[in-house]
């Protein structure tokens, strides 16, 4: 069995909900090491998250935005945590609802993933930077 770790770094997205599998794929390839195992993706941030869906049509990328930010609004009276502005606190949230890591399979090199699925990096900040995720692989 064999454990690799490997820093990838996702380059400043709009807010919404992005298609990122190839940015990863791109930064992974001793993928192609593995006949059998798994991967662990950590994104290192608490206002982004990851998650697994659609891989093809960005309609809906687009309703995932809208109804979170409908389920998580913007501007609420109860909320404190507001420091860096109106979009804080419901990007907190969204993260920790949808989660900031994924674990996956391996086969044959590959992520074995459904033919429709992708990874998505859901980007709950107007104006956020470069995201840091470590992907964590184990195997043979």
């Amino acid at each position: 069995m064999t454990w690799q770790q490997q820093h990838i770094r996702l380059k400043p997205h709009s807010r919404g909900f992005h298609l990122v599998t190839e940015d990863i794929l791109q930064q992974l390839p001793m993928l192609s090491d593995y006949r059998v195992g798994l991967i662990h993706l950590l994104l290192q941030h608490t206002s982004a998250s990851l998650s697994i869906n659609e891989n093809a049509d960005p309609s809906v990328r687009q309703d995932f935005e809208s109804h979170f930010n409908h389920m998580v609004p913007e501007n609420q009276p109860y909320y404190i945590h507001t420091y860096e502005g109106p979009d804080d606190m419901p990007a907190h949230l969204k993260s920790s609802i949808l989660g900031v890591s994924l674990t996956l399979p391996i086969t044959n090199g590959r992520l074995n993933l459904g033919t429709w699925q992708g990874i998505y990096l859901c980007e709950h900040r107007d104006n956020a930077g470069p995201r840091q995720l470590i992907a964590t692989l184990h195997g043979e």
